[in-house]
Formats: structure tokens, sequence, C-alpha cells
């Protein structure tokens, strides 16, 4: 199995960035021709996802909604962050994604997003792919 990691580095408490463009790259560069990746982030408060990536206003209207999502409840832990966990286990931390010729076999107008909900952080994207 080939892995390569990335970071991204959010600016806002809940931001989606659009990371599509990376993931080819590094499927390019490690020579993945055809199969299956699996795109992951080792975080609790951070989630991944696949969605239109045409129009940027999507990325600000579901970070609005996600921001929003989640009223004012009472969490236990201490960090005060359990919105972020709770987003980050609804939208789920892992993607597979079929890919062919070294590009990710998706829709028209979809995109891979990484999605912050505790940021501004430095996060880690990893892909892992036979």
């Amino acid at each position: 199995m080939k892995t390569t990691s990335f970071s991204i580095r959010t600016k806002l408490r809940v931001e989606i960035v659009s990371i599509t463009d990376r993931v080819n790259e590094a499927l390019t560069e490690l020579g993945g021709v055809d199969g299956i990746c699996t795109i992951h982030t080792p975080h609790t408060t951070a989630a991944l996802s696949i969605n239109e990536d045409d129009d940027p206003d999507v990325r600000t209207d579901l970070a609005r909604a996600f921001d929003k999502l989640v009223p004012e409840v009472r969490f236990d832990h201490a960090e005060g962050n359990s919105g972020a966990h709770l987003l980050s286990t609804l939208v789920g931390v892992t993607l597979q994604v079929p890919y062919l010729e070294s590009r990710l076999a998706l829709g028209r107008w979809q995109g891979i997003y990484f999605l912050e909900f505790d940021g501004p952080r430095t996060r880690e994207v990893r892909i892992y792919f036979p």
C-alpha cells in the first residue's frame, strides 16, 4: 500500500476547504493508476465530504448551516468543543473514492471537502491506495 499526507491550515472556527486538486496531485505523484483510494483525516473535530465543488457559495452555505446545526447544548467535555466532535461524528473522517488514470472518478460537479469544525488549526489529510 502507498500512502502520503498533506497539511491544511484553517483560518476560521467552521471552514470548508476544497482538497480535490491536492488529492489528485498525490495520486499522480505516487503513481496510482486505477483503483480505490482511502482519504482520511486523523482528527476528532474535523471531517471529510464529497459535495458540489463548482460554486464556492456551496461551501459558505454549508459552513453557515453546520455552524447553526448544533444548538446550545450543555456538554460536559471541558474543552468547549463538543459540538465540533458531534459534527465530525455525523459527517465522518474517512472517504473511499475510485480513481482512474491517476484522477479521482468524481461526478461532474463533485469535489472533496475538508471540513473544519474547531479552527483555526493546522490539520492533516492522509491518502492510502494500493
